[in-house]
């Protein structure tokens, strides 16, 4: 059973950079990137903390984006075959988290330092200083991506859950 989790973060932050698209630009488009990358794994290590949970969700699937889209209103224009595919591989509680994260980062920061207790390691995204610690450059690349009234619908829908999480779980503990 595989416990790597790219699938699910790549699905995750494509559908948040497709919600939340960067400024126009291809560094805008790298610094976008980088940061919806750094919170959806972030988000997923922490909803599949063990490699027995991380090898279910690769064999079980994650649930697809059909609430995301709902609480957005893509949901409008069904999409196009080639289009599905990838959204089947997008975690709706990795998504909301992700929101959470991008639009706090001392939340962020909290949930970074977490990630030692969980069978990832705090070496899977580095320093994540993008999220937990934006520049200008970075909010001006993302500003919609980085917008917590924007995010909050999202954000919402789990939010309570994560906040849960990190409480049960604060940086540098180990999971009960």
């Amino acid at each position: 059973m595989s416990s790597d989790l790219s699938p699910v973060v790549a699905a995750s932050t494509r559908w948040l950079l497709s919600a939340f698209p960067p400024s126009a630009g291809p560094l805008n488009d790298a610094l976008a990137e980088a940061q919806a990358r750094q919170a959806a794994t972030i988000a997923a290590a922490l909803r599949y903390p063990t490699e027995l949970d991380a090898g279910l969700v690769n064999m079980l699937g994650p649930g697809g984006s059909g609430r995301l889209d709902a609480v957005t209103g893509s949901d409008a224009h069904p999409p196009a075959e080639a289009e599905y595919a990838w959204r089947t591989w997008v975690d709706e509680t990795v998504v909301s988290w992700a929101a959470c994260l991008l639009a706090d980062a001392a939340l962020a920061a909290v949930a970074a330092a977490c990630l030692a207790a969980t069978h990832h390691g705090a070496d899977g995204v580095g320093d994540a200083r993008r999220l937990t610690i934006p520049g200008p450059r970075d909010h001006r690349a993302a500003p919609l991506l980085r917008h917590p009234d924007l995010l909050g619908p999202i954000a919402d829908l789990h939010r309570e859950s994560l906040l849960g999480l990190l409480d049960r779980h604060p940086a540098g503990s180990s999971p009960e």
